[in-house]
């Protein structure tokens, strides 16, 4: 494509001149609806995520406290963000009903970078996440913030989640946040440019290995948790978590049953009934979408088993010799 003609499709002005300049120079593909993705440093992302992570990069000032989830999308954020929150407010002693998850959708209360607190500038107002630690999130692979992070100390806890399960997650996510009849010629659609890498955030392997390899050279830094683990042994996975961030439960709170109390707080079925979570919006999507069963191996339902065996078969591929197994 002529690059004249590309830049002619970047029509939002979030973007600016020296961005629709580089993305004249990148890879350009086609996402499921017709909307253009760019390569960037190995990762495809839409022109205003892009833009975000541009304006992260530029601009981000990391605390030495600061504390970032991080995920590709669909496996688990969402779930992520509350343990987090619920693991750092319980010394704050709430009351029942003034609890921030009960009042506040996960997303609402921990911010993305490249979606939300950098879309529009490298110099947002962090004023307001002054507390320590400040809580973050993104779901840029790992490489995108190493320059960044470099000379901090601060933690990542990235969650990952079988690429099956991902895949059918998305295809519900993406048919009703964009208003779409859910039928299979989409989610075919997406299954192609998830196996060949061209997805929003992908190559979806290699933002896995990103995290996986971050976790191996430095896993005081790096947390690296799988979303089947957290399904099957919760309990483990929330003291996992709360010892890795540096506030790990006491004995009198685990007898006390404090870790189930949060693993109950958190769980699908109370945060899905919430009325917050019913109603309003998080990055222009409704609340209630993020919430939908949750379950592991729930893509059998969906996928065909020559689909199931294709994944299966890429993932053994790109992962071998890496250690990292589903």
């Amino acid at each position: 494509m002529d690059p004249k003609d590309l830049l002619s499709i970047v029509r939002d002005d979030k973007i600016t001149k020296e961005t629709k300049s580089l993305i004249s120079s990148l890879p350009s593909h086609e996402d499921f609806q017709g909307r253009k993705l760019c390569k960037y440093q190995g990762c495809w992302y839409n022109y205003n995520t892009l833009q975000g992570v541009l304006n992260f990069q530029r601009g981000f000032q990391p605390q030495d406290t600061d504390i970032i989830l991080a995920s590709y999308p669909k496996s688990g954020t969402t779930w992520l963000k509350a343990l987090t929150v619920a693991i750092l407010e319980r010394s704050k002693n709430h009351s029942s009903d003034h609890h921030p998850l009960l009042s506040h959708n996960p997303h609402g209360i921990v911010p993305y970078f490249e979606l939300g607190l950098y879309i529009e500038s490298s110099s947002p107002d962090l004023a307001k996440y002054s507390s320590v630690p400040r809580l973050f999130s993104t779901h840029m692979p790992l490489h995108a913030m190493h320059k960044t992070l470099k000379d901090s100390s601060c933690k990542i806890v990235y969650v990952c989640r079988n690429m099956k399960d991902t895949l059918v997650s998305w295809w519900f996510f993406s048919c009703a946040i964009y208003k779409l009849e859910r039928n299979r010629s989409i989610l075919e659609s997406l299954f192609k440019s998830f196996c060949n890498g061209t997805f929003s955030y992908g190559p979806f392997w290699e933002h896995l290995l990103s995290y996986w390899r971050g976790s191996l050279e430095d896993p005081k830094r790096v947390l690296f948790m799988r979303y089947e683990e957290m399904k099957a042994e919760p309990h483990d996975q929330i003291k996992r978590l709360a010892d890795f961030l540096g506030c790990p439960f006491t004995k009198e709170e685990e007898e006390s049953g404090c870790v189930d109390e949060i693993s109950d707080l958190c769980s699908l079925r109370n945060l899905s009934g919430l009325k917050i979570n019913k109603t309003g919006k998080s990055y222009n999507s409704d609340n209630k979408d993020y919430f939908r069963k949750g379950e592991v191996g729930d893509s059998k339902n969906y996928l065909t088993p020559e689909m199931e065996n294709k994944i299966d078969m890429i993932i053994q591929e790109k992962l071998q010799g890496s250690g990292l197994k589903f």
